[in-house]
Formats: C-alpha cells, sequence, structure tokens
C-alpha cells in the first residue's frame, strides 16, 4: 500500500465510503433542521395558547359585563339601561330580551325599582370555537317604592357568549338554581 492510497483510507470512513468531513456536515445540517423544527413548533404552540387566552380573556369579560348589564337597572334610566342590554346581546338571547323590553320597563318604573347587580364569581365552563359558556355568580341589590331595604340576592347565571368578527356579545342567558 502506497502513502496515497493509506491517507485515502484514513480520510473516509470505512462503513460509508465518506470523508468526516462530509459526515459532520450531514450531521451538522440535520441537526440544523431538526432543531429549527421544534423551535417553529414551539412557537406555533405559543402564539396558539395567546390567542386561546385572548379569547378565553374576552368571552369572561363579555359575561361578566353582561351579567352587571342584567341586573343593574334603575326605573329612572330604564330605557337606557335596556338599550345597554340589548347592545350587549346577539341571536336568542337579543331576540327574546328586545320583546319583552316594553313591558319590562313598565313594571320596573311602576315599582320605581332599582337593583345593582355585582359579579361575585365567573369561571369558564367550555369553549367551542368562537363560543364560551360562562357561569357567573352575581350579588343583586333591589330596592323599590315603600318597601324595606331588602338584603342582596344571590343569583348563577350562564351565559353563552359568542365572537362574531370584532364583536362579542351575549347569545344565551340561563338562571342556574
Amino acid at each position: 500500500m502506497g502513502d496515497e492510497e493509506v491517507t485515502t483510507r484514513l480520510r473516509r470512513n470505512p462503513l460509508t465510503g465518506a470523508s468526516p468531513v462530509r459526515l459532520a456536515l450531514i450531521l451538522g445540517t440535520s441537526l440544523t433542521v431538526a432543531l429549527t423544527a421544534v423551535c417553529g413548533w414551539l412557537g406555533y404552540q405559543t402564539i396558539e395558547a395567546r390567542k386561546a387566552e385572548q379569547t378565553r380573556d374576552t368571552l369572561l369579560q363579555v359575561a361578566r359585563q353582561g351579567a352587571v348589564n342584567l341586573t343593574t337597572i334603575d326605573y329612572e334610566h330604564a330605557e337606557a339601561d335596556v338599550q345597554r342590554i340589548l347592545d350587549s346581546a346577539t341571536g336568542e338571547f337579543y331576540d327574546e330580551f328586545n320583546s319583552r323590553s316594553a313591558p319590562f320597563v313598565d313594571v320596573v318604573r311602576k315599582a320605581q325599582s332599582k337593583s345593582e347587580g355585582t359579579v361575585t364569581e365567573a369561571g369558564m365552563e367550555s369553549i367551542t370555537g368562537q363560543e364560551g359558556q360562562v357561569l357567573v355568580a352575581v350579588s343583586v341589590k333591589t330596592t323599590t317604592r315603600g318597601a324595606p331595604d331588602e338584603q342582596p340576592r344571590y343569583w348563577r347565571m350562564r351565559l353563552t357568549v359568542t365572537q362574531s368578527g370584532a364583536e362579542t356579545k351575549v347569545s344565551k342567558v340561563e338562571f342556574v338554581p
């Protein structure tokens, strides 16, 4: 064996016939591609988690405000209070509340009723796409003309909140025993 043949054999991997430099290059490239793929996947997961958190926070906030709107009614501003409820409503809930709003305003005015709702707790029950069901606990203090001050009442509601484009509104309200 000549010196040249020995040098060539030392530079090549006996199993693959490739030089150590070529093997290092292939291994380095493979690791770079794998690390890039893992980083991309982790970045995507982070973005999706942030979107989900933002959706959850928006649904919770709209449900909390919807519960306050529903339980804070002043006979002196009944029409504005009802309009505030309708502005934050959509779908089935909007249709139902809108159809009953005039008699509701009459009852509130005749009783000279004032109620103030405060959300004590709220939690996400479920999220499906751009819709969520939120359980909300509300403390409601009500006063009426000629009646002694009442103790606060505690209500629980399940509000379905729907995102449609840039708007997020209450689409259904159920009282939970």
